[in-house]
């Protein structure tokens, strides 16, 4: 009788250990959502200022939407110009310069974000929003503007970059800090955060 509890503990364990490393390794699969879809407004998230815009300049040309907000930092300088300055300066270069305008951020959370962007959003028409951010950043974000902005419909493009993030996580040490650092803010929002 013995021996028959200690094995069904062992293979018990088994399982739970395979279980457990399943989750991991998906874990960072599970933070990217990558489900584009036609919206009246693209709405690019601040942080990072390359591959966001990029990929939202691709889904203006495809036709996703019409127009394109981006937000930029209201207070932010690098190197004596503010943020506003340099986001503006480089809008007037693009083709569609007529398309984007920025919209002013103040706050530094997602959440915060998504407070300052409705009162843009509120000023542009339409209802459909195709929110653009990082890879391992869109359920989460899309999560928070769901619920901060519940009057707007939201999408979600990712913005791809291999060497800030990987699904495969466990590959780079990079991906492995934004992994475990995205997972910790989603925790924080979905227990704690969405409820206030």
């Amino acid at each position: 009788m013995r021996g028959v509890k200690k094995r069904t503990i062992v293979v018990g364990g088994f399982l739970l250990a395979a279980v457990a490393v399943a989750l991991l390794a998906d874990a960072g699969r599970f933070l990217v959502v990558d489900a584009p879809r036609k919206a009246d407004v693209i709405l690019v998230l601040a942080g990072e200022t390359d591959r966001r815009p990029a990929r939202a300049l691709q889904l203006l040309r495809q036709g996703y939407a019409g127009k394109v907000l981006i937000d930029v930092p209201a207070t932010d300088k690098i190197y004596g110009y503010s943020s506003m300055e340099l986001a503006q300066n480089w809008i007037q270069t693009l083709p569609e310069r007529g398309a984007v305008r920025i919209c002013p951020i103040r706050g530094l959370s997602t959440k915060d974000e998504a407070r300052d962007a409705s009162l843009c959003l509120a000023t542009t028409p339409g209802r459909s929003i195709l929110l653009v951010t990082s890879d391992y950043h869109t359920r989460r974000a899309l999560s928070v503007f769901q619920r901060m902005i519940p009057e707007h419909d939201f999408s979600v493009a990712a913005a791809y970059d291999a060497t800030e993030f990987g699904t495969p996580w466990w590959h780079q040490r990079q991906w492995a800090k934004i992994c475990l650092d995205e997972w910790l803010r989603l925790v924080w929002w979905k227990a704690v955060d969405e409820w206030r």
